[in-house]
């Protein structure tokens, strides 16, 4: 089993930036991906950003160019730099461990708490 612990969610004015972290713990042997996802108020969750082992990330379209996915695999902790951030934007993050696939689909099977981002002047 993996725990996850999210930190970092706030609220940041329209084109601001924040980053958030996602530490992992415990049978962190048994994933090999982790990712973020969102789920803005009244909206399904909705996958951001995920990013495997040997370091391949994906984007959702909405994201490209403005997020970033990283990881420090010292520190079991993933990233996620959100940078000119907009009002649709606004959701709580959540984090994700799992498997992925040869066939590119994932499993995720551990989620953190979620940290609530919101963007607004």
């Amino acid at each position: 089993q993996v725990q996850l612990v999210e930190s970092g969610g706030g609220l940041v004015q329209p084109g601001g930036s924040l980053r958030l972290s996602c530490a992992a713990s415990g049978s962190i042997g048994d994933i090999n991906v982790m990712g973020w996802y969102h789920r803005a108020p009244g909206k399904q969750r909705e996958l951001v950003a995920t990013i495997t082992n040997s370091g391949r990330t994906r984007y959702a379209d909405s994201v490209k160019g403005r997020f970033t996915i990283s990881r420090d695999n010292a520190k079991s902790t993933v990233y996620l730099q959100m940078n000119s951030l907009k009002p649709e934007d606004t959701a709580v993050y959540y984090c994700a461990a799992g498997r992925t696939y040869a066939s590119g689909s994932y499993n995720f099977n551990s989620w953190g708490q979620g940290t609530q981002v919101t963007v607004s002047s």
